[in-house]
């Protein structure tokens, strides 16, 4: 019996989700243990690249990649996308048991509201029309209201890169993963019109001669580098259980919306399909924000203090008698 194109992609995505799920776990433990002898990623540090653990998840993270980037060439996003919610349940486990960071009673509750609203979107997704060239997607691509989504795009990633991450990037979760997302929602429309390439093309229908064919290729490449470097710096500077809901919420949302404007993934659906896929994505959400809600925070580093005293001699926190305040970065003698 032929499997449909978008049974195809289903099985992929839940694939892709389960391997990416477990790599969020496998390249926090790699970045803890190199910021453990080295320079954080958080603030900068590379020494995460001599870490194997890191790299055993980022081998993870490609192959559930790979598996997604397939899952593209069968399906609409608007089916796959919302599927990623199964990594957050595959994380949030392995946290539990790997990070020790403890997944409550309502966190299982949250699991379980997550899959039952990707059921109500797989039930509900559309049929998609797969272009018959990549010169039909670059049309889609340099339609008016895509090209007004990717300037929006690009002016509000440079505004965070230059302006608030220098101020708020160690403090404020949206800024590393606003870039994380708004990069991810291109790298999907990217991977998506190279994956209809290369599936045209091993059906006989070449398609690497155009020119736009690596343009996709080439975007493709400069968003994913940069939602490696960012995705990393939220997930050494943040708590994962924190990094993986929101990061699929912002990312998820994003990607759905550039999905519609440029391949029209609603069209001709009727209102009760794109409502109960609305309503399926809204359960997801709910069920992303239960699990963050009711996970453990991660504590904060302890800070330490020295001082100088009459200009050569250095004291610090155990030699005086001192006050604490209601952190350990204040201190008052």
């Amino acid at each position: 019996m032929a499997i449909s194109d978008n049974s195809m992609g289903l099985i992929l995505a839940m694939s892709s989700s389960a391997f990416i799920g477990a790599s969020f776990i496998l390249k926090k433990k790699g970045l803890k243990r190199a910021g453990a002898s080295g320079t954080r990623a958080g603030v900068g540090g590379y020494t995460y690249l001599l870490e194997p653990l890191w790299w055993v998840g980022m081998v993870t993270m490609i192959v559930g990649e790979v598996a997604n980037f397939v899952a593209y060439a069968y399906a609409p996003a608007v089916l796959v996308t919302p599927l990623g919610a199964l990594s957050i349940i595959v994380s949030a486990v392995l946290a539990h048991f790997m990070l020790k960071e403890r997944l409550q009673k309502m966190g299982v509750l949250g699991c379980v509201t997550c899959i039952v609203g990707s059921v109500v979107i797989v039930i509900h997704a559309p049929q998609e029309h797969t272009p018959n060239s990549v010169q039909e997607i670059w049309t889609l691509a340099t339609q008016p209201a895509f090209l007004v989504y990717g300037a929006a795009t690009l002016s509000a990633v440079l505004a965070l890169v230059l302006h608030f991450e220098p101020r708020y990037g160690q403090t404020n979760i949206l800024v590393y993963l606003g870039i994380c997302s708004l990069m991810g929602s291109l790298t999907v429309v990217s991977i998506k019109a190279i994956g209809i390439a290369i599936k045209l093309t091993l059906e006989g229908i070449s398609q690497m001669a155009y020119p736009q064919t690596w343009f996709f290729m080439t975007v493709a490449a400069i968003c994913v580098i940069t939602q490696l470097n960012y995705l990393n710096k939220a997930l050494d500077t943040f708590n994962a259980a924190i990094v993986s809901p929101v990061y699929y919420v912002m990312f998820t949302t994003l990607t759905i919306i550039a999905s519609i404007i440029m391949f029209k993934d609603w069209s001709g659906q009727n209102a009760s399909s794109i409502v109960s896929e609305i309503c399926g994505f809204i359960t997801v959400l709910s069920g992303t924000t239960i699990l963050h809600a009711t996970r453990e925070q991660e504590p904060a580093p302890v800070g330490t203090v020295t001082w100088y005293v009459s200009g050569d001699s250095v004291k610090g926190v155990d030699e005086e008698l001192l006050i604490s305040l209601n952190t350990t970065d204040y201190y008052v003698q």
